[in-house]
C-alpha cells in the first residue's frame, strides 16, 4: 500500500511540474500582489496615477529605499507603505508591531512601519529636490495600508496614519470637488495652470525614477526585483542578447501554437527605452522567437534567493533603466 501511495505522489509531482506552472503557484500570497491589488484600487477610488516598486536613492546613507507606491492626484500626493499582515498584531513600546497567529504560525517582530513610510516620504522628497522639483517641507503625506482580511488589532491604538483592513474595504471615492483627507496643505492657493504644471512635472519625475524589475506572471500576478539573465538553449540566449535594460524598457510574451497542440515556441515583443513619451508604438515593437523553454534568471525583492521562471509562465516585463 505505501509503495502505490509514493508511486502515486511522484507521479502527481511529475504531472503538476509538467502541466501547471510552479512559479505561479509559489507566489500566489506574495507581498507584491497585494501591492498592486492597493494600487489598482487606489486609481480607482481617487484616479491620478500610482508609482509602484519605487527604488530611491538615500543621499544621507548612500543605500536606496524601497517605496511601494507614491499616489499622485490632483488633489493630494502620498507615500503609501503597504503591509500584507494576516494574524493578530499589537504595538510595543518602541513602536514596532508583533504580528502572531499568522502563515509562518510563530511570533514576528516588525519595525515601526508609520516611521519607516516618514523616513521614506522624507527620502522621496530630497531625492526630488535633487531632480528639481521644488517642495515645500512635509508636502507628502504618508500612510500605512492593511489591506489582508487575516488582520486583526489586538487593541485599538494604531496611529491615523494607518489604514487597518476593515478602514480599507470602507474607502470609497471622494467628491471630485474635495480633497481626500489625505492632504496637509499641498496645492492650496495659486493658480490652477500652476498647479496643474506642478503635477505634471512630477509625474514625469517619478515615471523616470529609480523602481524594481518587475515580472506580470499568468493570473495577474506579480514579482518585483532584479532581472540578471536569460537561461536556456544557446540559439534562443543569442537571440535574446538585444534585450538590455539599457536598450529595453518592457517585453511582452506570447504563445504559439504547432498544429493546435502544446505550445512549443514563445514570441518576445520587446519596445526600445524612449524616456520621451509614455511608450513605444506599435511600429516601434520588435520581435523574437524563443524556445518555451527558455527560463529568466530572477532574483525577488528582499531575498536571498535567485529564482528561475519559465517564460512560459510570464506576461510582461519591465525593467528598470
Amino acid at each position: 500500500m505505501w509503495a502505490e501511495i509514493i508511486s502515486g505522489l511522484i507521479f502527481y509531482r511529475l504531472f503538476r511540474r509538467f502541466f501547471y506552472d510552479d512559479d505561479i503557484l509559489d507566489v500566489e500570497t506574495s507581498d507584491a500582489n497585494a501591492i498592486f491589488s492597493v494600487a489598482n484600487r487606489l486609481e480607482k477610488l481617487y484616479g491620478g496615477k500610482v508609482f509602484v516598486g519605487l527604488n530611491i536613492p538615500d543621499a544621507d546613507t548612500g543605500s536606496r529605499q524601497n517605496i511601494d507606491m507614491v499616489l499622485v492626484t490632483k488633489g493630494e500626493a502620498a507615500v503609501i507603505s503597504v503591509k500584507n499582515l494576516s494574524g493578530s498584531v499589537s504595538i510595543n513600546e518602541d513602536g514596532s508591531w508583533t504580528c502572531e497567529g499568522g502563515s509562518s504560525h510563530r511570533a514576528e517582530r516588525h519595525p515601526d512601519p508609520v516611521a519607516e513610510a516618514k523616513k521614506q516620504a522624507s527620502v522621496l522628497e530630497s531625492y526630488l529636490e535633487q531632480r528639481g522639483v521644488s517642495l515645500p517641507e512635509g508636502y507628502f503625506s504618508y500612510k500605512v495600508v492593511i489591506p489582508n482580511p487575516k488582520f486583526r488589532a489586538i487593541y485599538n491604538n494604531f496611529p491615523s496614519e494607518v489604514i487597518a483592513y476593515d478602514q480599507w474595504e470602507q474607502l470609497k471615492p471622494e467628491p471630485k470637488s474635495m480633497f481626500s483627507g489625505w492632504m496637509k496643505g499641498a496645492f492650496r492657493g495659486g493658480k490652477k495652470e500652476m498647479q496643474e504644471s506642478f503635477r505634471q512635472q512630477l509625474n514625469f519625475v517619478l515615471s523616470t525614477a529609480p523602481i524594481w524589475d518587475r515580472l506580470e506572471l499568468k493570473g495577474s500576478k506579480y514579482v518585483l526585483g532584479e532581472f540578471l539573465e536569460f537561461k536556456g538553449n544557446r540559439e534562443d540566449t543569442m537571440a535574446l542578447r538585444t534585450i538590455k535594460r539599457s536598450k529595453v524598457s518592457r517585453l511582452i510574451i506570447q504563445k504559439i501554437s504547432m498544429f493546435g497542440l502544446a505550445h512549443s515556441t514563445l514570441q518576445v515583443l520587446y519596445s526600445p527605452r524612449d524616456y520621451r513619451s509614455e511608450g513605444a508604438s506599435a511600429s516601434e515593437w520588435k520581435e523574437v522567437t524563443v524556445r518555451s523553454s527558455t527560463e529568466v534568471i530572477f532574483q525577488p525583492q528582499n531575498s536571498t534567493k535567485v529564482r528561475k521562471y519559465k517564460l512560459s509562465s510570464i506576461t510582461s516585463m519591465s525593467l528598470s533603466a
